[in-house]
This record gives C-alpha cells, sequence and structure tokens, in this order.
C-alpha cells in the first residue's frame, strides 16, 4: 500500500485463474487447518494445483515437488498481489484459513464476478480487499492481463481500478468495510472504536440494575 499524490494505491502483478467456483477446499485444504496459528499459511496456498505431491502441515514449499504449469509457480506471477479469478470464489466450507493463506502468500486484492458470503467478510477482517466487478469487466479484464507484463493499479480513495495510469473500472464497496483495510482493523479494533458509549452504557446498567452485578 502506497500514497500517490492524494490517493492510496494497492498494485502489482496481477495472476489469473480462470475458474468458477473455487472453494475454500481448493484454496486451503483440511489437512493444515490443524494450525492454531493466524499465520504461516503461504506454502499451502491452492496445495492441489501447486504441487505435485502430498503435502503435510510444517513442510515448506522449498521441500515439495511443485507444479511448473500452475501460475503462481511461474514467474513473475510468483510475486502477485492480485488475484484474478471469476464467480463464486471463496465458495464452500466457513474456514478463514483461506483468507490467512493469500494474505501470507501476499494477495492484497482478489478481483471476481462473486464471492462465498463468508469468505467475503473474513477477507475484510485479513486485509484483503475482495472486488466485484460484473462478469463482462471480468472479461474484458482476462483479455487485458493475457500480456505477462501486465499489472493493476487499486486506489482505495476513489474506488478505481487502473491500468498503466488508464482508468478501467469503478466498484462499490462499503465504506466502513474499506476502512478495515486502509487501517488495518479486525472486529476488536472496530469495536473499541466505541469504548466510550460502551463504557457509559454499563456505567448506566449498573447503576439502573446494581443485583445483576452483586456478586461482582
Amino acid at each position: 500500500m502506497k500514497i500517490e499524490g492524494n490517493e492510496l494505491i494497492i498494485g502489482g502483478v496481477v495472476a489469473s485463474i480462470d475458474r468458477d467456483n473455487i472453494d475454500t477446499d481448493q484454496i486451503i485444504p483440511t489437512e493444515y487447518l490443524k494450525s492454531i496459528k493466524k499465520f504461516g499459511f503461504e506454502d499451502y496456498l491452492f496445495d492441489g494445483w501447486r504441487y505435485l505431491d502430498e503435502g503435510k502441515l510444517g513442510v515448506s514449499k522449498n521441500d515439495r515437488e511443485q507444479n511448473p504449469d500452475f501460475i503462481l509457480n511461474q514467474a513473475p506471477y510468483d510475486k502477485a498481489t492480485i488475484l484474478l479469478t471469476r464467480d463464486n470464489f471463496g465458495c464452500g466450507s466457513s474456514r478463514e484459513h483461506a483468507v490467512w493463506a493469500l494474505r501470507d502468500f501476499g494477495i492484497k486484492i482478489v478481483i471476481a464476478s462473486s464471492f462465498g458470503d463468508i469468505f467475503y467478510n473474513n477477507c475484510f477482517k485479513n486485509g484483503v480487499l475482495p472486488i466485484k466487478l460484473d462478469k463482462n469487466k471480468i472479461e474484458d479484464l482476462f483479455q487485458k492481463m493475457s500480456d505477462s507484463s501486465a499489472d493493476l493499479s487499486v486506489s482505495l480513495d476513489s474506488k478505481k481500478i487502473f491500468q498503466n495510469e488508464n482508468e478501467l473500472y469503478s466498484f462499490d464497496v462499503e465504506d466502513n468495510l474499506l476502512e478495515r483495510i486502509i487501517y488495518g482493523l479486525d472486529d476488536v479494533d472496530m469495536t473499541l472504536k466505541h469504548k466510550d458509549k460502551i463504557l457509559a452504557f454499563e456505567q448506566t446498567r449498573m447503576k439502573n440494575t446494581p443485583w445483576i452485578f452483586s456478586n461482582d
């Protein structure tokens, strides 16, 4: 994330995966959900597609047989910060690990025509911006990204997507959700923004219903 002029920009290489209905089990398989940590999942992203062997938790990509045909194993896409895909991305189970794996790999933005609802909300909790575009724009974007040197820039202020400083599309996202991305806020942070109101409520409740707190 950087500032250009007066705008906050996320940009970089775009990796395209031309599939509908990529579910959370394809994003990160079940065997990697045993970890209680929230970080360190980058080597397991798209495990079934990135590797030719079977992996297990704790084994890094350097000790795996990588699939040379998968886009995230190819330069420059191995450094991608934006993922372009199609319909219903992140469908399936509600595992938050799917977003953690994308984030840990370095993906900051996912562009698709639609998302699984729980996955969509989990993105904002973990610093990944999901952008919805209609299917015609997604198709157009796939054509534009066919050049291996193609990259994009996304303005968080104007909510617009650019290629080589040329505006391509605008997108919609709720301001309160975008605020999470800009300031790196999670659910606790959002709650603490209202801590004065919460404290005032608790003080009033203690005054009006003291019997609730008689055992404190």
